[in-house]
């Protein structure tokens, strides 16, 4: 199961009493926020959860599963997340 957009702003409204309008608002910002930090090649750390990173990924040899051909995957950026001590700590509890 993935937590959704739609259930995060549900818990805005239930848990801290903002009106379903606000709550849109306050996600959208957020996510908006976070989507230009990455986009201009700074992490996001968020401390007791975790960091995202840009990495940049080079050209590599990849394989046509359908057809078996053999071409060049162009080189890219990817973001990655790696949790904190504390999210793992959680999770595994």
């Amino acid at each position: 199961m993935s937590l959704t957009k739609a259930e995060i702003i549900k818990s805005l409204t239930d848990q801290n009493g903002y009106t379903k309008a606000q709550a849109i608002e306050i996600l959208e910002v957020l996510i908006e926020i976070m989507k230009s930090t990455l986009a201009s090649g700074d992490d996001i750390l968020v401390s007791g959860f975790g960091k995202f990173s840009v990495h940049n990924k080079a050209q590599r040899k990849g394989r046509n599963p359908a057809t078996g051909e053999t071409l060049m995957l162009d080189a890219r950026k990817v973001v990655t997340f790696k949790g904190s001590g504390k999210l793992r700590a959680r999770i595994n509890s």
